[in-house]
């Protein structure tokens, strides 16, 4: 196998995030070690942070186009190339996420290395607890997903391979009828190439996925978000920005906003408005006691609310 490295010098504030919590990406010492697999060949990628200026990227595969690629992957998935200058000199004294954004200025949204991966968990958290849609996450890596001769990781199976499998085969892992067929339906979409997750033009992939029953706009928000690189959406559907846009609108405990109201009341962030939630989840739930997202996280924590 072909070995490249990648230096890089992040361009703001980086800590190295810890482990998923779905067994793709795993600690290894200091470090964070993967299996992606690019144009279907196996690589391993491993991330280290030699120094607080300096991360690591190394890949390994079967000739050196594929060990970039799969390099270059695994720095979009951590962030660790994005400026986050702007964004820290237009809200660092926001009376919002100001607090949060002075004491961790390294917050970053970490990113899946392929953009149906987080299509597809998006689809397996639609309308329950989060730690219930992490076991089905985590039997569908188990059962389904490709590994590697030599090697404990697990990559996840990949679109052509979901779109295969029947929804007995899902349902088995925990997914409902009704998920089972909507995870089908949008993997064979994109393994047919009629939706392209990595074309610039988001937007016209978004409107295809959109047409499948059972896909709506918070699914959309978290492929943007956490597959696609888009700081500008922000899944307002979330039981946990519903309930901080309650707190907030309407000062009570216990009060829920509307999914526009948490769209107004982060309107004002503009292409920062994903990134600007994360940190007012963070402040918030800091000061209540709640359960934080932390940086390793893809997703933000959530119950069940009227989410697809």
């Amino acid at each position: 196998m072909i070995e490249v490295r990648h230096e890089v010098r992040p361009p703001w504030p980086f800590r190295l995030p810890r482990a998923g919590v779905d067994g793709v990406v795993v600690r290894s010492g200091a470090g964070l070690e993967r299996l992606l697999h690019v144009d279907g060949e196996p690589a391993l990628v491993r991330a280290d942070q030699p120094g607080r200026d300096v991360v690591v990227v190394r890949a390994r595969a079967a000739d050196q186009a594929h060990a970039d690629e799969a390099a270059r992957r695994m720095r979009f998935a951590l962030a660790v190339d994005d400026d986050l200058r702007p964004f820290w000199d237009a809200h660092r004294h926001d009376p919002l996420i100001g607090g949060s954004l002075r004491r961790r200025p390294q917050l970053r949204i970490t990113r899946r290395a392929e953009p149906f991966e987080a299509l597809a968990w998006a689809i397996c958290e639609q309308l329950i607890e989060y730690v219930r849609a992490l076991d089905i996450e985590r039997g569908i890596v188990r059962r389904h997903g490709r590994g590697l001769a030599g090697s404990d990781l697990r990559d996840l199976p990949s679109p052509a391979a979901v779109a295969a499998l029947s929804p007995a085969e899902l349902e088995r892992v925990g997914l409902s009828p009704k998920r089972a067929l909507t995870l089908r339906r949008a993997a064979a979409e994109v393994a047919s190439g009629r939706v392209d997750l990595d074309d610039p033009d988001h937007e016209s992939g978004w409107r295809r996925l959109r047409a499948i029953p059972g896909i709506g706009q918070w699914t959309i928000d978290v492929l943007a978000l956490h597959g696609q690189g888009r700081h500008d959406c922000l899944p307002a559907g979330d039981l946990a920005y519903l309930k901080f846009a309650g707190r907030r609108l309407h000062g009570r405990p216990g009060a829920r906003a509307t999914e526009d109201e948490v769209r107004e009341l982060f309107a004002p962030y503009g292409r920062w408005a994903g990134l600007a939630g994360a940190h007012a989840l963070g402040a918030s739930t800091s000061a209540t006691s709640m359960r934080a997202s932390p940086p390793a996280r893809m997703h933000t924590p959530r119950a069940a609310a009227g989410r697809r």
